[in-house]
């Protein structure tokens, strides 16, 4: 997906590796309902999965090779999205959503839960992530047939929105991630996957300017920021 500012691409793993399989199971593929992979997700309860707000159609936890049928999968319908009020399609503001299943998931070897973070946690400049996807290996397209994962430093905002990277288009709703020299992001097809931080999903891959790029991180939606509007939903405490 492409959005309306030059050169940004929604979607947006280069320069990462193939995990141990079923190593990360709190990662659900998001698929068209002719099974083609086209965004990530994020188990956070056996009947929700968190992701972006410009994914949905269905559900498909315990993968690990999209397209190979493993006997692992689990499929799901989705039955009621959440989308942020806020969100802004243009900008990429507020880019959640929270997905509930038709039934819930069966958590096993294979299917797991990824908690969210605690209230008043926040990430910090270097802080090193991980984001796992099955979307493009490379900017010019190239989609692998099992799962890849890289790791990546947080980058401050200051430095984010600075001219010589996206000149103010980074909200407060968002975090970037990657390296000075570039080389590894997430990109096309990771799209509402997790970037987990100590265990727990603080943000989601929401967009970037081209892939792996040393002048523009990878961006993602601030979970910490927005979560509290989903805690009714989710049964939890209000913040």
């Amino acid at each position: 997906m492409f959005s309306n500012l030059p050169g940004q691409q929604q979607g947006r793993i280069i320069g990462g590796y193939s995990p141990a399989p079923y190593s990360i199971t709190y990662l659900v593929s998001i698929q068209t309902t002719v099974g083609q992979h086209f965004c990530g997700g994020t188990l956070i309860s056996k009947s929700w999965v968190l992701t972006a707000a410009h994914c949905n159609i269905g559900i498909v936890a315990g993968d690990y090779s999209v397209g190979i049928y493993e006997g692992t999968e689990q499929y799901r319908m989705p039955r009621l999205l959440i989308t942020y009020p806020q969100y802004n399609r243009t900008t990429n503001n507020a880019d959640i959503m929270l997905i509930k299943l038709q039934a819930p998931v069966i958590l096993n070897s294979y299917v797991s839960i990824a908690p969210l973070p605690l209230q008043g946690a926040d990430t910090t400049e270097g802080h090193v992530c991980r984001v796992s996807g099955w979307g493009f290996t490379t900017p010019s397209g190239g989609i692998p047939s099992t799962l890849l994962t890289v790791t990546l430093p947080i980058v401050s905002s200051t430095a984010c929105n600075s001219t010589s990277s996206y000149n103010g288009n980074i909200t407060d709703s968002m975090i970037c991630a990657g390296y000075a020299a570039g080389g590894k992001d997430a990109c096309s097809g990771d799209s509402g996957g997790p970037l987990v931080c100590d265990g727990r999903v603080y943000g989601i891959v929401s967009w970037g300017t081209s892939c792996a790029d040393p002048r523009y991180p990878g961006v993602y939606t601030a979970v910490i920021k927005l979560q509290c509007y989903f805690n009714p939903a989710l049964n939890l405490k209000p913040c």
